[in-house]
Order: structure tokens, then C-alpha cells, then sequence
């Protein structure tokens, strides 16, 4: 683990808001010179805590307006079973986040399609046709008052 100073704390806050701000105005935000700023970013990217830069997309511009959050439950507990689902979720383009949990279910995702039919095609002949999957929960987005991912 990196330990991060205030400083560090302050500069990870104003890139995860806004990537592409210019090393000079980040560095007046957080109180340094340009070069102090500078170097402190390129250790935070060399060190990993930076892991990446990205663009954060709209799913709505690209009408993709139904989202959801859906709870996989498998049918096995084996390494095999996991690996074919997590297998068979890299290659759904609807499927924009997987995560495996703990809990009564084994994996989270999030789903990004263009409407409710779209999503209901997925369900049954993506999701439904997978052998290993046992239940599925959707849970449809309404609104995210608070949604901070990249």
C-alpha cells in the first residue's frame, strides 16, 4: 500500500474530476509549483496509483438509455463455472461493469442497452442461456444523484 500525503489526497481528487486539466491549473489548485506538481503526478502514475486516464461517456447521447444493475446467482461452485461466466460477460457489449461479490449471489453488473426490449433480449438469450447461471435480480437505474466511476 502507497501512503499518500495531503497533498497526494488533493491532486487524486482534482484528476479523478477532471483528467484532463492542465498541470498548471492543477498545481494551483493544490497549492504547488508546476514542476512540484509535475513530479508529483508522474510518481502517482509510476507508483500505480494512477492507473489510467479515461473519457467519461454519456450512455444516454448514445441511446443507451436503460440501465440497470443485475445479481447473478450460479447454478455451481466451481473455478470452471466462474471462469465461463466471467468468460461469457467480457464478450456482452451490454455488459459494462462485472464485479464478483460476497453475499447470497456471486456477481454484480451493470447493464447498458438501448431500451427495456433490448435489455429483456439479454436477459433471455444471453444471461437465460448460460448454463452455469441459476437466478437473476434486476434492478432498474432511476436516477444516480451521486455517481463518481471514470
Amino acid at each position: 500500500m502507497i501512503k499518500i500525503d495531503a497533498i497526494g489526497r488533493k491532486i487524486l481528487r482534482e484528476l479523478s474530476q477532471d483528467g484532463r486539466i492542465s498541470n498548471l491549473e492543477l498545481a494551483e489548485r493544490v497549492g504547488l509549483s508546476p514542476s512540484a506538481c509535475l513530479r508529483r503526478v508522474q510518481e502517482l502514475e509510476r507508483s500505480g496509483v494512477i492507473a489510467g486516464y479515461r473519457a467519461r461517456i454519456d450512455p444516454a447521447k448514445l441511446g443507451l438509455t436503460f440501465l440497470a444493475y443485475v445479481t447473478v446467482g450460479l447454478s455451481t461452485h466451481t473455478k470452471k463455472a466462474q471462469a465461463d461466466f466471467e468468460a461469457a460477460m467480457a464478450d456482452a457489449p451490454e455488459v459494462r461493469e462485472c464485479h464478483n461479490i460476497t453475499g447470497a449471489i456471486e456477481f454484480l453488473l451493470r447493464i447498458e442497452t438501448e431500451d427495456l426490449s433490448a435489455y429483456k433480449h439479454f436477459h433471455t438469450e444471453v444471461l437465460g442461456m448460460l448454463p452455469q447461471v441459476h437466478s437473476i435480480t434486476t434492478y432498474v437505474l432511476m436516477d444516480s444523484p451521486k455517481d463518481e466511476r471514470a
